[in-house]
C-alpha cells in the first residue's frame, strides 16, 4: 500500500508594516520630544517663509498703492513738445500766444501752460540787490518762463503770496513765483515790503513763494516769470524748445493727448508732439520685480539656513538614537520604514516652520499696511504656496541623515 503525503508548507512570518497613522506618531512624538530643539530648527524656515510671503504681500500692497498715486497725478498729466516739425530751425515757438485757452476748451482739460528755460547771458546772476553780486546772490538758478496756466497745472501751494494770472501775463508785468529755498537763500522772509529780485539788471517783484508742487517739483528750484514778459525782455526760446503741461481729468489723458497738436496748430500740427502718460501696468511691474528680486534673494537665504538647520537637528537625533534605530531594526522595520520616520520627522519640522512664517508674513504685512494706511494685498495662492514650501524645504533637508539612518547595521547599533 502506498501513500502519499503533501509536505505542510512552513508558515512564513508576514513581512512588517509601518502604518501611516503610527508613522504620523512617531514623527509627532520625535518633534515633541525635544520642543525647544524644535522651535529653533524650524526658525530658520520661518524666516524664511515669513519672508516670502511677506515679500509678495508687501509687492502687492506697494504694486496696488502705485496704481492709485499713478491714476492720481501721473495719470492725469500729458506734455506737449515743440519739436518745430522741418522748420525747427525758422521757427522758435510753435506755441500760439492763446495755446492756454485753445487747451482748456478742449473736454477733459483743466489747466495748461506753455513753458521753457529762460537764455540769460554769460555773468547774469540772480540776486536781491540792485547793485553787484550781494550777500544772497544765487548763480545758475534757471529762470522758466511760463504763463499762469502751468502754475495751475503744476498745483502749488504757496506760504506767501499767489500765482501770477492773465492780467499780469497780458500785460507784460514784471513779476516772479520763487521756491522758498531761494527765497532763503536770497533773504526774503516776508511779502509785505514788496521784496524784488534782480536777473541781471531787470527788477522782478516777487508776489509769491511756493514750497510745494503736485507736478514739476524742478520748478521750486527755478525763477517764474510771465511768458510775455520773458518774450520782451529775452525773446523766444533759444536753447531749448518750449513745452506745455497739460493736467486732465482722470481718463481722458490719452484722449487729450491725441486732440492736442491739432487744437493749438491746426495750419501745422507736426509742430508738436504729445506724450500721454505711460502705462501704469508697466510701472508697477517693473516696481514688483525689483522689489521682488530684491526680497526673494533674502527669503531664500533664509530657507537655505533653515534648511541646514534642520539637517543638521536630524543628523544628531540619528546619532543619539542610534540604539533606538538598531531595536526597529531588530523587531523586523525594514530599511524604508526608517528612512520614511526620520523623512517625516524633518518635513513635520518644515511644515511647522512654514505655517508659523505664513503667520508671521502675513502679520508682517497687515501691520505695515495699517501703519501706512494701505489696503494689505496678499494673493491666495501664496498663503497655500507657503506651508508647502516649508515642507519641501524639510523633506530635502532631511533627505541625507534619513538615509544615514537606513544605513545603520542592527547588530552594531545594538552593541552602542
Amino acid at each position: 500500500m502506498k501513500l502519499n503525503f503533501t509536505p505542510r508548507r512552513t508558515p512564513v512570518a508576514g513581512r512588517s508594516r509601518l502604518a501611516a497613522r503610527d508613522l504620523l506618531a512617531e514623527a509627532v512624538a520625535g518633534v515633541l520630544q525635544r520642543p525647544a530643539r524644535s522651535a529653533l530648527t524650524s526658525l530658520g524656515t520661518v524666516l524664511g517663509v515669513g519672508a516670502f510671503v511677506a515679500v509678495l504681500g508687501l509687492t502687492g500692497t506697494a504694486a496696488s498703492q502705485i496704481d492709485t498715486r499713478f491714476n492720481a497725478l501721473s495719470a492725469t498729466e500729458v506734455t506737449v513738445e515743440d519739436t518745430g516739425g522741418r522748420d525747427a530751425g525758422r521757427v522758435a515757438l510753435s506755441f500760439p500766444k492763446d495755446a492756454d485757452a485753445r487747451m482748456e476748451r478742449l473736454n477733459g482739460t483743466e489747466a495748461a501752460g506753455v513753458y521753457w528755460k529762460v537764455r540769460l547771458d554769460p555773468g547774469q546772476t540772480i540776486r536781491s540787490s540792485p547793485i553787484g553780486a550781494a550777500n544772497g546772490a544765487v548763480a545758475r538758478t534757471p529762470v522758466v518762463a511760463a504763463s499762469p496756466g502751468v502754475l495751475a497745472a503744476a498745483g502749488p501751494h504757496f506760504t506767501q503770496g499767489r500765482a501770477y494770472d492773465t492780467f499780469h501775463d497780458s500785460g507784460r508785468q514784471r513779476v516772479a513765483v520763487i521756491g522758498s529755498s531761494i527765497a532763503a537763500r536770497l533773504g526774503i522772509h516776508t511779502l509785505r515790503t514788496q521784496p524784488a529780485v534782480f536777473i541781471g539788471d531787470t527788477p522782478f517783484t516777487v508776489i509769491g513763494i511756493m514750497d510745494d508742487v503736485r507736478r514739476k517739483p524742478d520748478l521750486l528750484l527755478s525763477v517764474l516769470v510771465p511768458r510775455t514778459t520773458a518774450e520782451h525782455v529775452w525773446g523766444q526760446p533759444k536753447d531749448e524748445r518750449a513745452k506745455m503741461l497739460v493736467s486732465t481729468r482722470l481718463g481722458a489723458a490719452t484722449q487729450i493727448a491725441d486732440e492736442a497738436p491739432l487744437a493749438l496748430r491746426p495750419d501745422h500740427p507736426e509742430y508738436l508732439r504729445p506724450i500721454p502718460p505711460p502705462d501704469p501696468r508697466a510701472l508697477r511691474t517693473a516696481v514688483g520685480d525689483d522689489l521682488g528680486q530684491l526680497f526673494l534673494l533674502l527669503a531664500v537665504v533664509c530657507l537655505v539656513i533653515g534648511a541646514v538647520g534642520i539637517a543638521n537637528t536630524t543628523l544628531v537625533a540619528v546619532m543619539e538614537r542610534t540604539g533606538e534605530i538598531g531595536l526597529r531594526r531588530a523587531l523586523g522595520a525594514r530599511s524604508r520604514h526608517i528612512t520614511v520616520q526620520f523623512l517625516t520627522e524633518s518635513g513635520a519640522l518644515g511644515l511647522l516652520g512654514g505655517v508659523v512664517g505664513t503667520s508671521v508674513g502675513t502679520a508682517v504685512v497687515v501691520a505695515v499696511s495699517a501703519f501706512r494706511e494701505w489696503t494689505p494685498v496678499i494673493a491666495p495662492l501664496t498663503l497655500a504656496a507657503a506651508p508647502a514650501l516649508g515642507l519641501a524645504t524639510g523633506l530635502l533637508a532631511g533627505l541625507y541623515p534619513a538615509w544615514r539612518a537606513s544605513r545603520v547595521p542592527p547588530a552594531e547599533a545594538l552593541r552602542r
